[in-house]
């Protein structure tokens, strides 16, 4: 008699990230190099691409930040929200963090090291301009990249899907006062109208655009969406190192005279990205969700919606200023630093299932 046990199938692997995706910091360095010599070789007609300007929205940026931001919200299903319900306390540890914690926690960083430690390193008419940046990168949690780091954990799909339709909903309506009120503790004047037309701009509208075009995609059936989804997918990375480009063209004298600049933004941004998930993921376990409700929990909680804050602060301050360099180098260290999270969350499963069966 045969006494051999069919054993269950394997998880399935998680797909690997597009070269466009694992390479991300590769581009961005390049950009830097790319954007700085574009601006000191031809200033002229980088001026010209920056006055291009209606309501102090850039039209150039305009386009391609919705070039970017589009086909990731096309992988939101907002009707999703209602198929984690079993999963409720993940999806409170997830907006806690990303809306009670991180951007206060973010704010009280940037006054600390940039209006504290690092303030004689820094120009001192931009020390305003950075902390409002590094504000605006901690108000708009990660939509589209938070697939990838889910994806690379085994998260829980449904629940990636649910928790960044729900962000992205809470962002319509809290992005702009949340920013707007901690822009004021930091006594920073608040351009509300440029700061509601981002909002409207950058979040409203594409979301909209986006969801008709999902509508008529799922149309013509789930082959015909992904198929849609796969062509379009390059536009976004494209579009961000197009801005990239022009965003450090205008940036390049400044990064030139200052070269510290860039480490010393990263130092807050850094000490952010691993509290936020390092609570988020600790507050899981502590609650007793699944491992594969943590990991998409921790990682959303940690990273940022870096084209809308570099989109927003390009029209809150201008190509120049100090906030459109923190969003950028927000950019820059994103990916290294998301993969390092990935790693940890991934080595410590065992870890993280005994305590979370205790709990």
């Amino acid at each position: 008699m045969n006494t051999a046990t069919t054993l269950p199938p394997p998880a399935a692997a998680p797909a690997p990230m597009s070269v466009f995706e694992r390479y991300l910091s590769v581009w961005v360095a390049l950009c830097i190099v790319a954007g700085i010599a574009l601006g000191q070789l031809l200033p002229g007609p980088v001026q010209d691409i920056g006055r291009m300007e209606v309501a102090q929205v850039n039209l150039p940026v305009g386009l391609l930040i919705w070039v970017m931001i589009i086909p990731m919200l096309l992988k939101v299903d907002f009707g999703a929200l209602h198929q984690v319900k079993a999963h409720w306390r993940g999806i409170g540890v997830t907006l806690f963090v990303n809306w009670a914690v991180k951007p206060f926690s973010m704010a009280l960083l940037g006054w600390f090291f940039v209006r504290q430690v690092f303030a004689p390193w820094l120009p001192a008419e931009q020390i305003d301009s950075y902390i409002a940046g590094l504000i605006l990168l901690a108000a708009a949690p990660c939509t589209a990249m938070v697939f990838v780091w889910s994806r690379l954990t085994n998260g829980h799909p449904l629940f990636t899907l649910s928790q960044v339709a729900l962000n992205d909903t809470i962002m319509v309506f809290a992005f702009a006062p949340i920013v707007a009120l901690l822009l004021g503790l930091s006594a920073i004047t608040v351009p509300w109208a440029t700061l509601l037309t981002s909002v409207v701009l950058y979040i409203v509208i594409p979301v909209i655009l986006a969801q008709l075009w999902r509508r008529a995609l799922l149309r013509r059936g789930p082959a015909a969406f992904d198929a849609a989804l796969a062509k379009i997918g390059p536009w976004s990375i494209t579009a961000l190192l197009a801005t990239l480009v022009l965003l450090f063209a205008f940036q390049g004298r400044a990064i030139l005279q200052q070269p510290l600049v860039i480490a010393m933004l990263a130092v807050p941004i850094l000490i952010q990205v691993f509290f936020n998930s390092a609570l988020a993921y600790w507050l899981n376990r502590r609650v007793g969700e699944a491992h594969n409700v943590a990991c998409p929990s921790a990682l959303i909680g940690a990273s940022n919606f870096f084209e809308l804050a570099v989109a927003a602060a390009i029209s809150l301050f201008g190509f120049e200023s100090g906030a459109a360099l923190a969003t950028v180098v927000g950019v820059l260290i994103e990916v290294p630093v998301m993969l390092l999270v990935v790693r940890v969350v991934n080595q410590s499963k065992g870890w993280y299932e005994q305590g979370a069966r205790c709990a």
